[in-house]
């Protein structure tokens, strides 16, 4: 396949979600050597989970698949241009490329913006909205410490 063909995937994916499902309109696709290995829907309506977006559904079902939490040799095919949190997690899972069809302004045309949160995360922590508070922790079981201890850091 093409990597056209992959996109058309990703967005067939979203429209049948929209379709059928009553979803939001986002799908993607992810792909390693040329072969798709793991797609999915924006699924936030149906199961109320914030996390559930096309590409998050699709990254979890591409590590399972390959038994890895690094996507390294993938590429990433979304309908839409992903939001911060689905843009961190394909940091984290280190894919070699992502494509996508419609642009956050698009989305931004029928209420589904994610300006303001790369916005939020642009600022200085005291900056933002969203209250965001150090507790200092107790000086006892420190996960931290040991991580590093079990792992010889």
């Amino acid at each position: 396949m093409k990597s056209t063909e992959f996109m058309q995937k990703a967005i067939d994916l979203a429209y049948e979600n929209t379709l059928h499902n009553g979803g939001k309109p986002f799908g993607a696709v992810i792909v390693k050597n040329g072969s798709i290995i793991a797609t999915g829907v924006n699924e936030v309506l149906s199961t109320y989970d914030p996390t559930t977006h096309a590409e998050m559904q699709a990254i979890r079902e591409a590590c399972r698949t390959l038994n890895s939490a690094e996507l390294t040799d993938c590429e990433i095919y979304a309908s839409g241009q992903p939001c911060p949190m689905c843009l961190a997690a394909i940091y984290w899972s280190g894919a070699k490329a992502v494509y996508y069809a419609y642009t956050e302004e698009d989305a931004a045309q029928i209420g589904l913006s994610t300006k303001h949160v790369y916005h939020q995360l642009s600022l200085p922590l005291d900056e933002q909205t969203l209250p965001i508070t150090r507790i200092v922790p107790a000086a006892s079981n420190n996960p931290l410490e040991l991580y590093k201890l079990k792992n010889n850091l």
